[in-house]
């Protein structure tokens, strides 16, 4: 599984599956050998951030909109503090 960034967050079981911004979204692979993929989630549908989400695929560069089965997880990650990354 190729990683989408090198920050460290926590995952989260199936149950309850929201997801912000910037958060990764890690499939499991359908077969025996199949690593899986994962992706950021670049877009949200719901404000709660249930989903489907719009996730931008690790692998191929690739924005889908995707409804996660019971194989999927996410990896928060602290939200971004946009006004510092934006000051001088």
């Amino acid at each position: 599984m190729t990683a989408t960034g090198t920050r460290q967050g926590r995952e989260e079981p199936r149950a309850g599956l929201w997801a912000r911004v910037g958060d990764r979204l890690i499939v499991g692979g359908s077969t025996v050998g199949d690593e899986g993929r994962d992706g950021e989630i670049v877009g949200l549908h719901h404000e709660d951030g249930t989903p489907p989400f719009d996730v931008r695929w690790s692998d191929t560069g690739r924005v889908t909109l995707v409804f996660p089965g019971p194989d999927a997880r996410v990896q928060h990650f602290p939200p971004r503090d946009t006004k510092a990354a934006t000051r001088s």
